[in-house]
């Protein structure tokens, strides 16, 4: 289970104890809140950097992608470091 939230959200392994049942505790009410499935989120997921992939060179391994719940809306907030931009061919 661990392993699938690291890699919805591109986290690192080295997290302690605390850190990760704190991620997990916070990935389980998003998911109630929001009646999110974990396939749905990864799903998005990987849409989403499909896209930005057609357009930027992205650190993968730095990305960070979440959800932010408050009282009235959902926010999908993504933090992906980008390399560099891709040249598009001319048109």
């Amino acid at each position: 289970m661990i392993e699938l939230l690291q890699r919805i959200f591109g986290r690192q392994t080295s997290k302690s104890s605390k850190n990760v049942a704190q991620e997990r505790l916070r990935l389980v009410l998003m998911h109630d809140r929001l009646d999110l499935s974990p396939q749905l989120l990864e799903d998005l997921r990987t849409d989403l950097l499909n896209v930005i992939k057609e357009y930027m060179v992205i650190d993968e391994g730095s990305m960070d992608i979440d959800l932010d719940h408050d009282k009235e809306c959902v926010a999908l907030v993504a933090n992906i470091p980008v390399v560099r931009m891709k040249r598009l061919p001319s048109n």
